[in-house]
C-alpha cells in the first residue's frame, strides 16, 4: 500500500528561521512512519545558498520566493526579500498546485492560518476533494491578526470554512475557529517539547562554570525568560518589576527582536541597567543549562497562542511566573485563582509589574510551596506535553480519520 501524501504550507522551515511552528512540523513528521504517510513542503527560501529542493528528516521541501546569499534578519525586511511574506499567499498556491500535478497529494496542511491559509484556500477551490488540515497556532491576538488579513478577507475567512479538520494548540484558539465560521468541531492538539531535553541533570561544575560567567553572586536571584523581544510578550514589564525589587534579583533575557533596542533604552532609565543581561539568541542544545542556572522563569505575556517556552520551564524545574491570557490558561495553575486545581504556576494580570514583585516575593519567601508548584508543572509537561505524545495523537485524531 502506498503512503498517502500530505503537502504542507509553511512560511518558513529549517535549516534557518526556525520557531515554534516549523519545530512542531519537525518534531511530528519525524515520528511518523513514512511507509504510511509521505509529507511534502513549499516553503520560503530566503537564502540562496539552500537548495530549492531538499530532503529535511521525513519532509520533502520545495523552496520558493527571492532570496540572497544568506541574509541577516535585518536583509529580510529589505526589498526583494521583505515580498515574500506577502507574494507568498498566491506564489504557494501556485506552486502547489503545479506539485499536485506530479504527486496528487491527498491533504494539504497548513501551518497558521494567518500566513498559509490563503493558499490553502485557494488550493482546496481548485481541488475540493483533497483534504484540507488548519493548524492554528498563531501567538499574535486573533483581532490584530484579522486586520492585518483584510486585503484578502474573502480567501482568509474562507482558509476556516473550507477546512475538513482545524487542530488547534489552545482551547482559545479553538474558540477563535468557531468565530471565523468553522462548521466542525476544532481539535485541540498542544504543540510540545523535549521533556528529556530540558530535564536534563548537569554536573555540578558546569552549572558553576556557566553561574560564574553570568556573574551570578551568592545570594542573587536570577529571573530568566526566552522570547523573542516583540511588544506580546512584555519583556518590558519585567524589567519594571526590578525597580520595585531588592538589588540581588537579576534578569537574563534570551532572545533577539524587534524591540530589543526599546527594552535595553528602558532598562537604562529605570536604573536597572546593571541588573539585565541581553544574552541573544541561545541555542536549543544550551537553553536547559541556562535554565538550570536560573531561579524563576518570568513572561507576562500581552498575548499567547499557547506558549512553548512556559512548558520548557516546567520540564527544567524552574517556577513559572505567567499570565493567563490565551493557551497559558491551559497548564498555568495559581494556588490562589485555580484553588481546585493542581498549582503549577504563579499568575499576575498583563500590564501589572507590581503583581510581579509579589510573585517573586510569594516564590522565594514559601519554599515547600514552591516545591509542590515545581513539581506538579514538571509532571504535567511529562504527561501531556511529550513530543511522542502529541505526534501519536496528530495521527490518530488528525491524519488518520481524514485519510482513510
Amino acid at each position: 500500500m502506498n503512503p498517502k501524501k500530505i503537502l504542507i504550507f509553511s512560511l518558513a522551515y529549517y535549516p534557518k528561521y526556525v520557531g515554534g511552528a516549523e519545530v512542531a512540523i519537525k518534531e511530528i513528521t519525524d515520528r511518523i512512519d513514512p511507509k504510511e504517510f509521505e509529507f511534502h513542503m513549499v516553503t520560503l527560501r530566503f537564502d540562496s545558498t539552500l537548495s530549492r529542493v531538499e530532503k529535511i528528516g521525513n519532509v520533502l521541501v520545495h523552496r520558493i520566493g527571492f532570496a540572497r546569499p544568506k541574509p541577516s534578519m535585518i536583509d529580510l525586511k529589505k526589498f526583494p526579500l521583505v515580498l515574500n511574506k506577502y507574494l507568498f499567499q498566491f506564489t504557494a498556491a501556485f506552486k502547489a498546485l503545479s506539485l499536485h500535478g506530479k504527486y496528487r497529494y491527498d491533504a494539504i496542511w497548513a501551518m497558521m492560518a494567518h500566513s498559509c491559509g490563503v493558499p490553502a484556500a485557494i488550493f482546496k477551490m481548485l481541488h475540493p476533494k483533497v483534504r484540507y488540515i488548519l493548524t492554528l497556532q498563531e501567538g499574535d491576538p486573533p483581532e490584530y491578526i484579522e486586520r492585518l488579513a483584510r486585503p484578502v478577507w474573502p480567501l482568509f475567512k474562507r482558509a476556516f470554512t473550507s477546512a475538513d479538520t482545524i487542530q488547534c494548540i489552545s482551547t482559545f484558539l479553538a474558540k477563535w475557529a468557531k468565530r471565523m465560521g468553522f462548521p466542525g468541531e476544532p481539535v485541540v492538539i498542544p504543540n510540545a517539547v523535549d521533556t528529556k531535553h530540558f530535564s536534563q541533570e548537569f554536573p555540578v561544575a558546569e552549572i558553576a562554570a556557566l553561574k560564574e560567567k553570568l556573574e551570578k553572586k551568592p545570594g542573587d536571584v536570577f529571573l530568566i525568560t526566552t522570547s523573542r523581544l516583540v511588544h506580546k510578550n512584555a519583556v518590558d514589564d519585567a524589567i519594571k518589576s526590578l525597580t520595585l525589587l531588592p538589588e540581588n534579583v537579576k534578569f537574563l533575557i534570551l532572545g533577539i527582536g524587534p524591540d530589543e533596542e526599546m527594552l535595553k533604552n528602558l532598562a537604562k532609565s529605570e536604573g536597572v541597567e546593571e541588573r539585565v543581561k541581553f544574552l541573544g539568541q541561545i541555542s536549543h542544545a544550551e537553553m536547559p543549562k541556562y535554565l538550570k542556572a536560573s531561579d524563576i522563569f518570568i513572561r507576562a505575556s500581552r498575548s499567547e497562542g499557547m506558549g512553548i517556552s512556559f512548558v520548557e520551564a516546567f520540564a527544567a524545574g524552574v517556577p513559572v511566573i505567567a499570565t493567563q491570557v490565551g493557551g497559558i490558561a491551559d497548564f498555568l495553575f495559581d494556588p490562589e485563582r485555580d484553588p481546585d486545581k493542581s498549582s503549577t504556576g504563579r499568575a499576575v494580570d498583563p500590564r501589572h509589574p507590581e503583581q510581579i514583585v509579589r510573585a517573586v516575593k510569594l516564590i522565594l519567601e514559601r519554599p515547600e510551596e514552591t516545591r509542590e508548584i515545581i513539581a506538579n508543572a514538571k509532571k504535567l509537561a511529562f504527561e501531556k506535553y511529550d513530543w511522542d505524545t502529541i505526534a501519536n495523537a496528530m495521527k490518530r485524531f488528525i491524519f488518520s480519520p481524514l485519510l482513510v
